[in-house]
């Protein structure tokens, strides 16, 4: 690994073009480097076989994830489906379309069985597993020596990377068992160095993250928060700068993360159209006040009594405030809590098992619920057609000649569109990551960085969405396995099958999405059936371990089962944490 002196300064000095192309030069490294990393794989192979004692296949490993760490901003961004195999999660993921079952592979399933001690009856998935990365190489190698890169694709990939370190790279989320990730993340930025110094001089500032990193070697008690201000968000800013001077031109396309956003924490860094059905069905002011209008009308019921907002109610942060809301016309619970509206547009899945995809979808079933609004959207419109208000505010946000009538698509867009300006990243925590010191107290800070660090809050509830979205491609949403109980006295796991009633594949069973965290002050009662109250009863259920934790069955919880240890002040600064997380 490359060492890195502290050094002070941000500045990109040099922005002149060099007279080789340097997308060349960094396809051939990164081919050179990926045959290091299947070097590395190749000497751990050859070390099991001759049977190298636990230490010894220890240190070969931590070499090959710092190889890996090498490549990763390429592998991720130019073959991610292959990084998969490199360095996927540890545990089968499953499609969420076809529900095809993926068995984990890499280097965090190899883990598992390195360390804390070497587990010899997994000797043989060990050998397979170095196979599985030789093969992975290959086709990377393939990738980077056959096909070509472009200036703006490696711009746009050395951010994410970036953007990567911070949000995952710094959680311990790819090595919860060694902790090595102030050293890895260092190794990944030594390499995002090293890329951009074919555009030019990069600065020094590189040489301040990485010492601050090298530095950092206490897990528990790193600053995250001072990393990412002083040393992350100055450094993605500077490489947007880069290649402005450098007057790169860019391809853009939509998804979440800007591809012009500076830092994590840019106002409009994320895009809320992304999620959207199409381009046709991207928001518009006109759009926004028609949805907000639909959304307050209860016209959209079949008996005319309940509206959107009946259950979604702007002073509760459009949540209810209920354990959980009744059947229309009856004095019976609904299956689920209510969840708050604010920032869903910030997940490509809606609802707590995942079952649509788009907010025009999501508004389409609820209305359509019989147990929610049990109304019908060829009969609504029909209502509407028929009140000249409606019919004015339809043709203003649908321009359509010759209009004689409404589309129930028009509809589901314009609550939709509605829902998507609901998003609000604007919280004291937001202002904190801008600059703002005083944004936040010590203990809040302090909470920060435990949620991201100890008490591995983060490695699902990624920072700064705090939501399963994963970043930072942010093409798909996670669900997790964690156990749920009954009720608060924990001796029975809620009967809720989740997302398996969507999809019967075992491994979701009982799972469900992972919710924003963002406004979780203002949005009690917790978890998909209400079952705690406050903050403090969520947190002492993460704190035991989850359902396993409880002493519940749950043979595929996803939720490490360990208990955290956590002090009751760390206790205390989590929920002081999770409280400036509120939108102002």
């Amino acid at each position: 690994m490359l060492l890195l002196s502290m050094t002070a300064g941000v500045v990109f000095y040099c922005c002149k073009r060099p007279a080789v192309a340097p997308e060349k030069a960094i396809a051939g490294r990164l081919a050179e480097q990926t045959g290091q990393f299947a070097a590395a794989a190749d000497s751990l192979r050859e070390a099991i076989k001759r049977g190298e004692g636990e230490a010894g296949l220890q240190l070969l490993f931590l070499k090959a994830r710092l190889a890996y760490k090498d490549i990763e901003w390429a592998a991720e961004y130019f073959e991610p489906a292959t990084a998969r195999f490199m360095n996927g999660p540890p545990v089968a993921e499953v499609e969420p379309y076809d529900g095809q079952v993926l068995a984990p592979g890499g280097l965090q399933v190899m883990e598992a069985w390195l360390f804390p001690h070497y587990d010899s009856s997994h000797r043989k998935d060990l050998l397979d597993q170095c196979g599985l990365l030789d093969r992975a190489s290959e086709r990377c190698r393939s990738h980077f020596t056959n096909i070509g890169i472009f200036d703006w694709q490696v711009f746009d990939a050395v951010k994410l990377e970036v953007f990567r370190v911070e949000t995952t790279g710094i959680t311990g989320f790819d090595d919860p068992l060694t902790l090595k990730s102030m050293e890895e993340s260092a190794e990944a930025l030594s390499s995002v160095k090293e890329v951009l110094g074919h555009y030019g001089d990069v600065g020094k500032y590189f040489d301040g993250a990485s010492a601050f990193l090298s530095a950092g070697r206490d897990f528990n008690r790193f600053d995250r928060a001072a990393f990412i201000i002083q040393y992350a968000n100055p450094l993605t800013a500077a490489i947007t700068g880069l290649e402005g001077r450098l007057k790169i031109h860019v391809i853009r396309y939509n998804r979440l993360l800007d591809q012009d956003a500076k830092t994590l924490f840019d106002a409009g860094a994320f895009n809320v159209n992304a999620y959207s059905p199409n381009r046709s069905s991207f928001m518009t002011p006109e759009r926004v006040a028609l949805g907000r209008r639909l959304f307050m009308d209860p016209v959209l019921s079949g008996d005319g009594s309940r509206s959107c907002q009946s259950c979604h109610q702007p002073d509760k942060v459009f949540t209810d405030g209920l354990v959980k809301n009744t059947v229309l016309g009856l004095n019976r619970l609904l299956k689920r809590n209510t969840p708050t509206l604010v920032n869903a547009a910030l997940q490509p899945s809606q609802f707590y098992d995942m079952r649509v995809t788009t907010l025009e979808n999501q508004s389409r079933t609820v209305v359509q619920n019989e147990d929610e609004m049990h109304g019908a959207m060829t009969m609504s419109v029909e209502r509407l057609w028929r009140d000249t208000s409606y019919r004015r505010a339809f043709t203003e946000a649908f321009p359509v000649e010759g209009r004689v009538r409404i589309d129930t698509l028009e509809v589901m867009n314009a609550l939709g569109s509605y829902i998507r300006s609901l998003t609000m990243l604007n919280s004291r925590f937001d202002d904190y990551m801008r600059g703002n010191g005083g944004a936040m107290s010590g203990a809040e800070v302090a909470g920060f960085n435990l949620f991201m660090g100890k008490a591995k809050c983060g490695t699902c509830h990624y920072m700064p969405l705090f939501n399963g979205t994963f970043p930072p491609r942010y093409m798909k949403t996670e669900a997790e396995v964690i156990g749920v109980p009954e009720d608060s006295a924990g001796r029975r796991l809620d009967p809720d099958r989740g997302r398996y009633d969507v999809m019967a594949v075992a491994q979701l069973d009982h799972a469900f999405k992972t919710p924003t965290l963002r406004n979780v002050a203002r949005t009690a009662p917790y978890m998909h059936n209400g079952v705690y109250r406050t903050l403090e009863q969520v947190v002492a259920f993460y704190e035991k371990g989850g359902g396993a934790g409880l002493g519940l069955r749950v043979e595929n919880q996803t939720l490490p089962f360990d208990k955290l240890t956590l002090t009751e002040m760390e206790k205390g600064e989590l929920v002081a944490f999770l409280r400036a997380l509120d939108s102002k």
